[in-house]
């Protein structure tokens, strides 16, 4: 393979540059806050540390939960590392329309979205069972590291179209 061919890489996917995670120090970390552990973006639920021997680093242990699939994963730390943080971003979208096992959104700018699918279990049932009774929806998505997931919703207060 020649110098030329090396070089010559295409990219699937371009994006505005924003990362899906940024790193901070673990002694920073905080309870609620978030952290990437095994690959997963996570809400920390509980953090100790602990003073190791004479000549050991404080280490962080950390539980925490996983904001998409409810998995409780931990994790022990140096307290002078860095750990990744994910960048979590919560929107609000007006439920226009269910197709098959996605929702039709229009977020607060007017534009469209149809990627979401329906959230698994009750809440995705009682979402379905709302908006065919004819109820005005607003749902919560939250997005990081490329994933979304519907959190939550609540009928549109009235007089907002």
């Amino acid at each position: 393979m020649s110098d030329d061919e090396q070089h010559n890489q295409t990219f699937e996917a371009a994006s505005a540059g924003a990362s899906a995670t940024y790193p901070m120090q673990c002694s920073a970390l905080r309870k609620n806050g978030h952290v990437v552990i095994k690959g997963r973006p996570c809400k920390i639920v509980e953090m100790s540390t602990s003073k190791t021997g004479k000549h050991g680093h404080a280490k962080v242990h950390l539980v925490a939960i996983d904001i998409f699939t409810g998995k409780k994963l931990e994790d022990i730390c140096p307290s002078t590392h860095n750990m990744d943080v994910p960048n979590v971003v919560r929107k609000e979208y007006q439920v226009v329309n269910i197709d098959d096992s996605f929702l039709n959104l229009m977020g607060q700018d007017n534009n469209s979205k149809d990627d979401v699918q329906v959230p698994n279990g009750e809440l995705g049932e009682e979402i379905q069972a709302a908006f065919e009774e004819g109820k005005e929806l607003l749902v919560t998505v939250v997005c990081a590291m490329g994933e979304e997931q519907v959190i939550s919703y609540k009928e549109a207060p009235k007089g907002s179209s």
